[in-house]
């Protein structure tokens, strides 16, 4: 009653660090290009910090973010890449079970790109 809202609070902010407080796969930092990099921080954050808040940290490149938000999650690492990098598998129309018979990867979230694609080797992936 008149502790509920309270409670349905923290239960949120609890349910937001644990998705938010993992730090990303490997694929989903190492493969997106720096130029494409979105800021996840501040001036001056360390590698655990970003780390905590879900982000990539990546010193090595100057005059972009160090500190950035991952690629988006995918069902396989191997499919974990920027749209740019999608090579062809499939036929426009492609079902998901048609794509997933080639052993390649689906995804339907942005027009105008492949749908259907193929792999990548997640042994390129690193921090």
């Amino acid at each position: 009653p008149r502790g509920a809202p309270l409670l349905a609070v923290v239960l949120v902010l609890g349910l937001h660090a644990l998705v938010e407080g993992e730090k990303p796969s490997p694929c989903r930092c190492s493969r997106l290009t720096p130029h494409n990099r979105k800021n996840c921080g501040f001036p001056g954050i360390t590698s655990e910090q970003c780390f905590d808040l879900g982000c990539c940290f990546d010193s090595s490149v100057a005059g972009v973010p160090w500190c950035f938000h991952p690629l988006p999650n995918q069902e396989s690492e191997q499919c974990v890449m920027e749209v740019s990098a999608r090579k062809n598998c499939g036929y426009p129309g492609i079902s998901p079970e048609d794509c997933a018979s080639r052993n390649c990867c689906f995804s339907n979230l942005i027009f105008e790109v492949p749908w259907c694609f193929f792999p990548q080797s997640v042994e390129d992936c690193h921090y």
